[in-house]
């Protein structure tokens, strides 16, 4: 039985685990956290993505998780009201999309492996490729060998750096920064999206149905200098300082964000690589082709990346060239899709002058007057769902090998 390590509790990871189990492969996984990490934004599931976990039995289980988000509202630094939209439109979504929290979705994901090793508190220091396998050096002082090592362990990917060199060759920086964060619940209205755009920067801040507190999202042009990705007291200095003298209740998210636990800060970034395996060791989701937050597809990316990966390495009997080079074969086209959408969705989250935010909100107010209604929301739509059918799925194993 061909034995892999994977780096990783986040979507994609479980996710490989699940399918590589079905097609009777022996995973275990690695993750730094201490437990299951249950925080994070909302993410969408679409498209090819939504196929995977129906064929995993999830997707009922994913739609009872469905954040029930009605409006999304847009108001100025008073506080006043710009304009309104429908919150599936604001998000993309259509038909059966699903927008849900990430911490539920990674739980109902860990949750389906339950029979798969997780090894939480840990993490991978060393590899040392062989020719039949690679020797695993744990954090913990720990070290084993395994057939095959995939790192499924996101933007900052402890695997891609020790297997393929510094994170700075792959990383494409889309000139922004995002931050998120849990917040007080009355920071926040129940169900609705509200948005403050302002000149080159946007705050916005939601609470889904019944949930105890609210989320919040800054999105700002890059700093100069960017903190180090773990020095949390200089990435809450670069937040404030981005949004120093902004209006609406900007001074008390940043205030939430200064004592919130869950603080997540990173640029907008996307990974771009020329090969997404050496040897024995792959990347699938993030690590390999993260398209960035912008794209609203990394949730998708991971969970077709993780079930195409899976079919390729059983078709090829586990055997690393062949079932990695097969993998890269299918979801090259569609990851470039994806990864696409970034920068055409970025122009419309951070608007850069006081006259687009008087004529984006212009024509959200006019929208349910005009005419063309239908074809202006198809513009918003029907590139991302080109982009999330843009691959076919290779057929699901009848039953265990």
């Amino acid at each position: 039985m061909t034995d892999v390590l994977i780096s990783g509790a986040g979507v994609a990871g479980p996710t490989l685990a699940w399918w590589l189990r079905r097609h009777g492969f022996r995973p275990t996984v690695v993750e730094r956290a201490p437990a299951l990490r249950d925080g994070g934004y909302k993410v969408d599931v679409r498209g090819a993505a939504l196929t995977v976990l129906d064929r995993m039995g999830l997707r009922e289980q994913v739609r009872r998780h469905d954040t029930g988000m009605r409006l999304a509202r847009f108001v100025d630094a008073s506080g006043a009201q710009l304009a309104t939209m429908d919150a599936a439109l604001f998000g993309g979504r259509e038909g059966d999309d699903v927008e849900l929290m990430r911490g539920d979705l990674a739980r109902l994901l860990v949750e389906a492996t339950a029979d798969v090793e997780y090894l939480f508190g840990d993490s991978i220091a060393a590899l040392d490729p062989a020719a039949d396998g690679v020797d695993v050096t744990f954090a913990g002082g720990g070290r084993r060998r395994f057939d095959l090592v995939v790192g499924a362990d996101g933007l900052h990917s402890t695997v891609r750096r020790l297997a393929f060199g510094p994170a700075a060759a792959h990383l494409r920086p889309l000139g922004h920064h995002i931050a998120i964060c849990t917040v007080p619940a009355g920071l926040g209205e129940e169900r609705v999206e509200l948005m403050h755009p302002a000149p080159g920067r946007t705050v916005g801040v939601y609470r889904t149905a019944g949930a105890p507190d609210a989320r919040a999202l800054f999105l700002f042009p890059s700093p100069a200098e960017e903190p180090d990705h773990r020095d949390l007291p200089a990435q809450r200095a670069a937040l404030a300082r981005a949004f120093g003298g902004a209006g609406w209740r900007v001074p008390e998210l940043l205030a939430a964000a200064d004592d919130a636990s869950d603080f997540y800060f990173a640029p907008m970034s996307q990974v771009r690589m020329e090969r997404w395996s050496t040897g024995r060791i792959g990347l699938v989701g993030d690590a390999g082709y993260g398209p960035s937050p912008a794209s609203g597809q990394g949730t998708s990316l991971g969970l077709v990346g993780a079930y195409v990966l899976a079919a390729s390495l059983a078709e090829a009997g586990g055997d690393p060239a062949a079932g990695f080079a097969g993998y890269e074969r299918r979801m090259r086209p569609f990851v470039a899709a994806n990864q696409r959408l970034a920068e055409r969705n970025l122009k419309g989250m951070v608007l850069s002058s006081a006259a687009q935010i008087w004529f984006q909100t212009l024509m959200l107010r006019l929208m349910p007057r005009l005419p063309g209604r239908e074809r202006m929301i198809s513009r918003v739509t029907e590139p991302i769902r080109r982009a999330a059918t843009a691959i076919t799925l290779p057929d699901a194993p009848t039953a265990a090998r």
